[in-house]
């Protein structure tokens, strides 16, 4: 009886380090997908910005052509 209590108890254990290892692998990959994911999004908001940026100049630039037109007329 002794042996079946032991077998029972060294299977219980097993199964609770198996997922607890399983879980913390996981989270790991979990984490690491996630600061892939924010390094791509950083790159699309850099983007952005300078999209921005560039749009106000080009707006700068079409209304700097425009007086300059208007000059010469």
């Amino acid at each position: 009886m002794a042996t079946e209590i032991l077998v029972a108890v060294l299977s219980f254990a097993g199964t609770v380090v198996g997922a607890l290892l399983g879980c913390v692998a996981s989270a790991k990959l979990t984490q690491y997908r996630i600061a892939q994911l924010e390094k791509k999004v950083e790159k699309h908001n850099s983007l952005v910005e300078k999209t921005y940026v560039l749009e106000g100049q080009m707006k700068e630039v079409q209304h700097d052509i425009r007086d300059l037109k208007m000059k010469e007329y």
